[in-house]
């Protein structure tokens, strides 16, 4: 349950009550301010009818700079709602403005992303190095590698070029920015022998294909329900920051054909996580609002199903095999 705050001019003010009948949502309160006469008006609305709601509001507004719409989340409210309307509301997904604005965040390539990175992939290789798993998995959880990756998913299924090449930029600068710091890692320290922890990075199989389309699965739903990704996120990170390390590492200790393979398993993971975080949100109905926005996002959506599948189907096939 969402409380809708929508500063209205008083020309929009009707318009703005009937949209509220239409939706069937409540209409709490309808106060004039006292400068410039824009109605505070305030909406209960459920979280399957908020994008509705949003979508509306949004094609009424806003060439008046003082008309504002803001999004309130309610922890509890009397009386409750019924089985049927909980129930109803467990099925929505989270608004597209929420989720575009959580993306963009999330794939900012910035010095805090840079530095997690950094940290992250330096606690890896070190646990990597050290057959340490406890180490690895806390190397898993500072990773910042979700929001990138969602970030891709969500501009292609938005239609969204920027946020494409945001999500782009900040994913490629994060893998080689990994890859660099374990390359010199796997130089300067002594490796005679790979322990188990890294052998294990050069394992492919289509297990973990399963893995990586599970993580991507996950990733999506969680920020498509407004669930916590904290978990997702370092199940993604299983898919993507050991596999990176291991590959430098390697590289880096003069450990070719063991790289190889390790590169092959971060390429597979790469796919699988971002195909399988693709069909949810495909699944799931996020899309643009405007006509002409929903047909560029068409053209990504099928440009990018295709490209990942026909790699996935490749690579699979490559797979099968080694392993054969």
């Amino acid at each position: 349950m969402k409380l809708v705050k929508v500063y209205s001019s008083a020309g929009n003010a009707p318009t703005v009550a009937a949209i509220a009948a239409k939706e069937g949502v409540r209409l709490l309160s309808d106060e004039v301010e006292e400068e410039g006469g824009i109605h505070l008006m305030e909406l209960m609305v459920s979280d399957d009818k908020l994008q509705g709601v949003m979508d509306t509001l949004q094609g009424l507004f806003f060439s008046n700079p003082a008309e504002v719409v803001m999004v309130v989340p309610v922890e509890g409210y009397l009386p409750r709602a019924s089985d049927a309307e909980r129930k109803q509301e467990d099925k929505a997904v989270a608004t597209r403005e929420a989720l575009f604005d959580n993306a963009e965040k999330s794939a900012r390539l910035d010095g805090n992303f840079l530095v997690l990175v950094a940290l992250s992939t330096l606690v890896a290789a070190i646990g990597l190095l050290e057959n340490n798993v406890a180490v690895i998995i806390g190397a898993m959880v500072i990773a910042p590698l979700l929001g990138p990756n969602l970030a891709l998913g969500l501009g292609s299924a938005l239609g969204d070029r920027q946020l494409i090449q945001q999500a782009l930029a900040s994913s490629l600068s994060g893998l080689l920015l990994a890859l660099a710091i374990s390359l010199a890692l796997g130089f300067f320290l002594p490796l005679e022998t790979p322990g188990g922890e890294l052998l294990q990075r050069t394992v492919v199989g289509l297990d973990a294909i399963a893995l990586a389309l599970a993580s991507g699965a996950a990733a999506a739903l969680s920020m498509t329900t407004g669930l916590s990704s904290v978990l997702v996120g370092v199940m993604v990170a299983v898919a993507l920051l050991p596999p990176t390390a291991a590959v430098g590492l390697l590289l880096g200790a003069g450990f070719p054909e063991l790289a190889g393979r390790a590169a092959l398993l971060l390429v597979v993971n790469i796919v699988s996580v971002n195909l399988a975080a693709k069909l949810v949100f495909l699944v799931r109905g996020i899309r643009p609002r405007i006509g002409s926005q929903r047909r560029q996002a068409r053209q990504s959506t099928r440009l990018y199903l295709i490209v990942w599948i026909v790699t996935l189907s490749i690579l699979a096939v490559v797979v099968s095999l080694i392993t054969g």
